[in-house]
């Protein structure tokens, strides 16, 4: 009894050490502050790190609900977007509609009219049928690399801020579907798209999707008044009576509207020191609430800052 007695105090003293050692190993340490938020990397950025949008290359669609920009990528798709402007010009979507809205996937528009015959003519300029533009030769593109690797290519970055992948075997690059990346739907034909009918990602990043059909662009604003559409309850998302679709009261090209309507926009450049630093800050935050780095950035989850244009 003599010798339990004088060795419980040890035995208890060494299991509150064990204890002790065991919860700090569960709670990571706090990582040394090193570089700046991505807010103070915002906030120090100089009018040379943005670049307003190209009013050929910006489309605005008009919903009840207000207005979503879209950026054009002419230089992965130039066929499709060509015949985007054409569509927009000829006011071939006012009055058309929003017909699908599928849960963590897309939200799509166009012509809500299954017959063929009986759709509305896409009118002067616009071409019914154009060539896949899945991907494109990548000479000529200059990309920003994320330093991280990517499950679905070589390599993935940003071209002109849009967000690319390339794979330097083939010599080929193209848009990545990430959210609020807009695409061209198409039957089961490669070459069955013309532009008239567009999709934007609203859910987790349908990857599978690149170099399987056209990306013409993504969402610079206004996501918000897509993504939170009604789902359909049809097969894929669309809507079964024309009383569930939102109404497209225009499609319109920002060139051809007066300086006055235009959105006076402002997007990050992709190509800059200071968008390298953000891309670093992403990758392992240091803001007061993070206590475990990641160490890691993925292509669809680095923001793209848009901001209204000063002066």
């Amino acid at each position: 009894m003599t010798s339990i007695a004088r060795t419980a105090p040890l035995a208890l003293s060494l299991a509150l050490a064990a204890a002790t050692a065991a919860a700090a190993a569960a709670t990571p340490a706090k990582p040394a502050a090193k570089g700046r938020t991505l807010q103070q990397i915002l906030d120090a950025s100089q009018p040379s790190d943005w670049r307003a949008l190209d009013p050929r290359n910006t489309i605005y669609l008009e919903l009840e609900r207000g207005r979503a920009v879209i950026e054009l990528a002419p230089q992965f798709a130039p066929e499709h977007v060509a015949n985007i402007r054409a569509l927009a010009h000829n006011g071939y979507w006012n009055g058309l509609s929003v017909n699908r809205s599928q849960d963590n996937y897309v939200v799509q528009w166009g012509d809500p009219e299954e017959d063929a015959a009986k759709r509305k003519p896409l009118g002067p300029g616009a071409k019914d049928k154009l060539p896949a533009e899945f991907a494109r030769k990548s000479a000529g593109l200059k990309m920003t690399v994320l330093p991280d690797t990517d499950g679905w290519a070589k390599q993935a970055g940003f071209v002109d801020g849009f967000p690319a992948a390339r794979d330097s075997a083939t010599g080929s690059s193209w848009l990545a579907h990430c959210y609020g990346t807009v695409g061209a739907g198409r039957d089961m034909a490669a070459d069955s798209s013309n532009g008239s009918e567009l999709y934007v990602v609203i859910g987790q990043s349908p990857r599978h999707l690149d170099r399987n059909i056209t990306t013409v662009g993504r969402v610079v604003q206004g996501m918000e008044l897509l993504s939170v559409l009604p789902r359909g309850t049809g097969a894929l998302g669309f809507y079964e009576k024309p009383s569930e679709r939102a109404p497209i009261v225009s499609i319109a090209l920002a060139a051809d509207l007066p300086e006055a309507q235009r959105a006076k926009l402002e997007v990050l450049r992709t190509d800059t020191p200071l968008f390298a630093e953000l891309v670093e800050a992403r990758r392992n935050r240091r803001d007061d609430w993070y206590l475990q780095p990641a160490g890691h950035i993925n292509l669809c989850n680095m923001p793209l800052p848009v901001r209204e244009k000063k002066g």
